[in-house]
């Protein structure tokens, strides 16, 4: 007898481990189908890294082939879903369509970033949501400098050695702290640059990691400070230009680098499904089931997932949430084909860690607050637990960068139109290339 189907679209870290811990429960009862836009998992939370040069991008990208035994890839984007025939058609990276039928389907689909209507932003800014953006990000960075040590006029030297950074949540305070690092090291190698780079973190919040405990959001902002970064809480960007950035306190500051980090909203796919949805996210039960239609799951950021410990609200968009998620839509997807029995989603927070470059970090492991060197070691070392692969790789580039030089070059691989905000490709002015 042909074996009942198990489709998941999207191989983020709800995706993935939801394939993952399939491959091992449940591949002798059902055949396990993994669609994803790329054939690999990618580890966000060391992107910044990538942007400053510490860990090569590849080490990143965990390839989805390799490490999921009994799983079947197919490379291609979900571009709808018929319920009632259960079926998903997908568009593969040539043009090619296909279908997938399926008995059990799990919508994984993820985030992508946040818009604000704010004039000129989808223009001129960059958001910090995949590798692409990391190595542009990167190779900006690296240009800015070299074209402010061949220009004479001290007012575009402060312009294009000034960095907006717009979010201080944890991916707009890691890339500012390890910008401000990078950077520095840059201009010390080129002597006849007399400028210090100055990066700027905005965010209407009224402090830094706003959704973190107190003692972490305090870490963070004293190494930032101490480190050179100009933080600014309660205020963000009113209006993006060609040329700069007008504040909404009324400054207006000259750059040629806007990096929009404000936070990821549900991919757009999920408002075509055509189902409930609560702030973008699909309404599952506690078991993560979509109501009306048993047959199918979502999890991660896709999905509004009752928090249990928090009653009335749900889960937050993280990435711990992502992967538990995905591990018990496994377990109850195996436990509708009788192995076991289903279980309602409740994860009570473990801690969190936030990587500030160099030496500094801020970590509270088990509601433990630590800064500095232990809370360094906390935060690599959980990394390498959470990698699903590449392990030895990123350890050695670890290793590396605190014992040698870390070389910078522009790379040229990911042109300034590649990476705009919205799918639409906006015309970028020439500096910004």
């Amino acid at each position: 007898m042909t074996k009942p189907r198990v489709v998941i679209v999207g191989a983020g870290f709800a995706g993935y481990h939801a394939a993952k811990t399939l491959s091992r429960t449940a591949r002798n009862k059902a055949e396990i189908v993994l669609l994803n836009s790329t054939d690999y998992f990618l580890y966000l939370p060391l992107l910044p890294e990538v942007a400053a040069g510490v860990v090569e991008p590849g080490r990143l990208s965990v390839p989805l082939s390799g490490t999921l035994d009994g799983v079947r890839v197919v490379v291609g984007e979900a571009d709808r879903v018929d319920l009632q025939n259960r079926w998903v058609g997908y568009r593969m990276p040539e043009g090619d369509g296909g279908r997938l039928a399926y008995d059990r389907l799990v919508l994984a689909v993820g985030s992508v970033n946040k818009l604000l209507p704010i004039p000129g932003v989808t223009e001129y800014a960059h958001g910090f949501r995949g590798l692409p953006e990391a190595l542009y990000l990167h190779d900006h960075v690296v240009r800015q400098i070299e074209l402010a040590e061949l220009t004479d006029d001290p007012a575009e030297q402060r312009a294009r050695t000034t960095f907006v950074v717009v979010g201080a949540g944890y991916t707009g305070t890691e890339v500012a702290a390890h910008g401000q690092l990078f950077t520095d090291r840059l201009v010390a190698q080129r002597p006849h640059l007399d400028v210090r780079p100055r990066w700027m973190l905005l965010d209407v919040a009224p402090r830094v990691l706003p959704e973190l405990d107190e003692r972490m959001s305090r870490t963070a902002d004293r190494v930032l400070r101490r480190r050179g970064v100009d933080v600014r809480m309660g205020v963000s960007v009113s209006e993006a230009t060609p040329d700069g950035v007008m504040l909404t306190d009324g400054e207006y500051v000259p750059t040629c680098s806007l990096v929009w980090c404000v936070g990821v909203r549900p991919d757009p796919f999920v408002a075509e499904l055509g189902l409930r949805t609560e702030k973008g996210r699909l309404v599952v039960d506690e078991y993560l089931t979509v109501p009306g239609f048993p047959e199918v799951y979502a999890c991660g950021d896709a999905a509004a997932v009752p928090d249990l410990t928090q009653p009335g609200k749900i889960c937050t968009m993280t990435a711990q949430h992502a992967q538990r998620q995905g591990r018990l839509v496994a377990h109850n997807i195996a436990a509708s084909y009788g192995q076991g029995r289903r279980r309602p989603y409740k994860h009570h927070d473990l801690g969190w860690v936030v990587d500030l470059g160099g030496r500094d970090a801020a970590a509270n492991p088990l509601k433990v607050s630590l800064a500095g060197l232990p809370a360094k070691a906390v935060t690599r070392g959980y990394h390498l637990l959470a990698m699903p692969g590449n392990r030895a790789r990123v350890g050695a580039d670890w290793l590396l960068d605190a014992a040698l030089p870390r070389p910078a070059v522009q790379l040229g691989l990911v042109p300034a139109n590649a990476v705009p905000l919205e799918s639409s490709s906006p015309e970028v002015p020439a500096y910004r290339r």
